[in-house]
């Protein structure tokens, strides 16, 4: 088999395509043959030493494909089922080690390049817009770089809410792709603040250090900013004061991880997505596929932000 991992930290060219004896599962365990790994932000972390890894580390955290192997003790999963996963690292590769109770059943009408496209930034938006902040009928909602694989996301969700959604963007390309997604009212990042100024129920922010402050002025008195990322840096440190000044404020750093902890919470956000992708009410837009072996070349283009929507390695 072959998979991608990292023996020291830094930029994509410490990711190394590499081959490696089949893997065989343990307890609990099951193989699964990747049709499709998901590239996200938590990639580049985890390569770069923001997120610190014990070196040397297989990388990637979101796939799905076809169980070919399965431990003693792995339940409920079978040879032959086609199954999802997020926040297991091992995920570049064509072959995934997997836990059981980690996977989740992909139904018929869904393929596994949907699944593992929706599977990380979709149960994150799920999250953020059903229990970090439960978005009501007639909330003002603020979702930042909203023409990204996660962006278009949570207009979608929050707009299956009820909500009414202002979005921000760089370009002209970009407003079309968040306004297809159902946004409202689209931005441009220099004047959303003064724009949105105390009328926003809660903002959305991945984006991070040249967002931040901005997003705390467009929420209103108790408002909630939902920070779940960093893609221009990380945050300063801030006075709690200033969030009391701003109107008693909430500031939360969530992360997926703690949303699906239990197997129950998992099954039920996994079971809305492919629902609402099977209805039609949610739609996967995956703007990029490339060769497991250039994973540095979607790195590259991630970070730079040229991509407008999901980015797959396919072995």
């Amino acid at each position: 088999m072959h998979a991608i991992i990292v023996s020291a930290q830094g930029g994509p060219e410490v990711l190394e395509y590499v081959e490696r004896p089949d893997p065989v599962p343990g307890d609990g365990e099951v193989v699964v043959d990747v049709a499709a790994s998901g590239v996200n932000f938590i990639d580049i972390y985890h390569r770069s030493g923001a997120y610190p890894l014990s070196l040397p580390s297989p990388i990637g955290s979101e796939g799905a494909g076809v169980v070919s192997a399965v431990g003693p003790g792995a339940r409920e999963v079978a040879v032959g089922d086609t199954v999802a996963w997020a926040g297991v690292l091992g995920s570049y590769a064509d072959k995934a080690v997997v836990p059981a109770d980690r996977l989740v059943p992909v139904p018929d009408g869904v393929s596994a390049e949907v699944a593992a496209a929706a599977m990380l930034q979709g149960m994150t938006a799920h999250y953020l817009t059903h229990s970090t902040y439960e978005v009501r009928e007639g909330d003002e909602v603020l979702v930042h770089a909203g023409a990204g694989g996660m962006g278009q996301l949570l207009i979608q969700l929050a707009k299956l809410r009820g909500a009414k959604v202002y979005s921000t963007v760089s370009t002209p390309e970009k407003e079309k792709l968040a306004r297809e997604a159902g946004a409202d009212e689209v931005l441009r990042y220099d004047d959303f603040a003064a724009t949105l100024r105390d009328r926003i129920h809660v903002v959305y922010d991945g984006v991070g250090r040249t967002t931040f402050d901005g997003g705390l002025e467009a929420l209103r008195p108790r408002g909630v900013m939902a920070l779940y990322g960093a893609a221009s840096g990380p945050v300063p440190p801030i006075d709690p004061q200033v969030l009391n000044r701003s109107g008693s404020l909430f500031l939360t750093r969530p992360t997926l991880v703690h949303y699906i902890a239990e197997r129950e919470e998992l099954l039920w956000r996994a079971a809305d997505l492919f629902g609402w992708i099977s209805s039609g009410q949610l739609r996967i837009n995956v703007s990029e596929r490339y060769p497991l072996a250039e994973a540095g070349r979607a790195h590259e283009d991630l970070a730079a932000r040229r991509t407008t929507g999901k980015l797959l390695l396919i072995p």
